[in-house]
């Protein structure tokens, strides 16, 4: 029965993983090695920016391992969603520190690049032929919003992955790509069954984050053959448990027994997970349902303003029995001092008071937003169309607050506790997500600029 040994690295290429452990997963026959390096779980800044998120020393020491052990063994490497946002400048910044490992380890290999930064006269055609549909929830959409982002991107399935490896890519950096897709790609290829593929990609994807305690960002390792997957971490100190593995259907999915991709469905409401010793969890039953119609996610990233942002603590029993109203009496002397001061009025510019140890996690969907502690901590956070506007307005703010009155007090009184100095600071500009939609494609590889170069 054809077998296929899949590793992944970790589950954030910025995260890390043991050198050690890398070495022994591979060392017991790996077919290619694999790592997801993005997420949209940061926010919409690293697409909207073009930054990486990730530091540039541990982005080239964790590719270093990698791709010197996929060297080694004679097998593929595969990352997916580049520099975190997996737009063109993140994809250029991984392949150059790619070539830079080359070039210093004299290395030659065949290096392929999976470009998923989508033009946005291409993507505003598609949406003027109707080939874009809205998610839910989804931001308005049309043909005006789109030419005013800053960027776009596509989240590629397995097919063009696929592409590259059928070329000879010994190493492949795809922009933004589906987590299951990095490790579905080379098993599908090898005739392992979609369902088995998918279902395993999705264990894999955060690497060693479907064990029963994961202390740290390690690596994980499967075995795929036609009816399902054995599931064991490399690193001895780690196991899998059939809970653990199960419980990772749920991360990041609203329904863990509806795994959606490009190109279909895994059905896993029948799925089995057996332990099959005290470290391994063998797994099989789900289905593959193929989609009607091959689609791919879109998301885009707009510029929302530019943020400063001060931190204090309160911790008068007197203010936090009545915070509500110190807040909201707070805000609207704030609107008319801005008003007066800076000549804006109130849409120029947003406050918002972040609560810890109230709502600060949630916001208005905390359904319990009493403050119980004897103190709490608060984020003021502004935004305005400039930095210096932001930076103009954040003073007026902090500065109000901290002496803003309350009946039970005469004279002035303080009410913040500022542990920095300077006590605000400026963040630079704010995006938000302006695509949450499907893009209907005709080929799976259609948007996909693939180059592949000899170093």
């Amino acid at each position: 029965m054809k077998k296929i040994r899949a590793v992944a690295a970790t589950g954030n290429l910025s995260s890390g993983f043991r050198e050690e452990t890398l070495v022994h997963a591979v060392e017991q026959g790996a077919h290619f090695i694999g790592c997801d390096a993005g997420t949209t779980d940061s926010g919409p800044y690293y697409l909207g920016s073009g930054n990486p998120r990730g530091p540039r020393d541990g982005t080239k020491r964790n590719l270093r391992i990698m791709i010197r052990e996929g060297l080694k063994a004679g097998i593929p490497v595969i990352v997916g969603s580049a520099g975190h946002a997996g737009g063109r400048p993140h994809l250029d910044w991984t392949i150059e520190i790619i070539r830079e490992l080359a070039r210093e380890n004299e290395w030659h290999f065949k290096l392929a690049a999976i470009d998923s930064e989508i033009p946005k006269e291409v993507l505003a055609s598609a949406f003027l032929e109707g080939r874009i549909t809205p998610l839910c929830p989804a931001p308005e959409l049309d043909e005006t919003s789109i030419r005013q982002a800053e960027r776009f991107v596509a989240m590629m399935g397995i097919e063009p992955i696929q592409s590259t490896l059928k070329a000879g890519a010994q190493v492949v950096v795809a922009g933004r790509c589906s987590d299951v897709a990095i490790y579905a790609a080379l098993p599908v290829m090898e005739g392992i069954p979609k369902q088995v593929a998918f279902h395993a990609g999705k264990i894999l994807e955060c690497g060693s984050a479907a064990v029963a305690q994961r202390y740290y960002p390690d690596c994980m390792a499967a075995e795929l053959d036609q009816d399902g997957f054995t599931i064991e971490p490399p690193n001895p100190a780690f196991r899998c448990t059939p809970q653990s593995v199960a419980a990772h259907t749920l991360y990041e999915n609203a329904d863990p027994y509806r795994l959606v991709e490009s190109g279909g469905t895994v059905d896993t409401t029948a799925a089995q997970y057996e332990a099959i010793s005290d470290r391994a969890v063998r797994v099989s039953g789900a289905r593959f349902l193929p989609a009607q119609k091959y689609t791919v996610k879109i998301e885009g990233a707009a510029l929302a303003g530019y943020r400063s942002i001060v931190v204090a603590g309160i911790r008068d029993p007197l203010v936090l029995r009545q915070l509500d109203t110190f807040l909201s009496s707070l805000r609207s002397v704030l609107e008319r001092k801005i008003a007066d001061n800076l000549r804006l009025t109130r849409d120029a510019y947003t406050i918002q008071f972040r609560v810890y140890g109230s709502n600060g996690s949630m916001g208005s969907l905390e359904p319990s937003p009493q403050v119980d502690g004897h103190e709490i901590g608060l984020i003021i956070d502004v935004v305005a169309p400039s930095q210096s506007l932001a930076a103009d307005i954040l003073p007026l703010v902090w500065h109000t607050g901290l002496h803003h009155p309350i009946p039970e007090y005469e004279g002035l009184v303080s009410n913040l506790a500022f542990p920095f100095s300077p006590p605000g600071a400026d963040m630079g500009p704010v995006y938000r997500f302006c695509a949450n939609h499907v893009w209907h494609l005709d080929d799976p590889c259609g948007p996909f600029r693939m180059t592949l170069e000899h170093l």
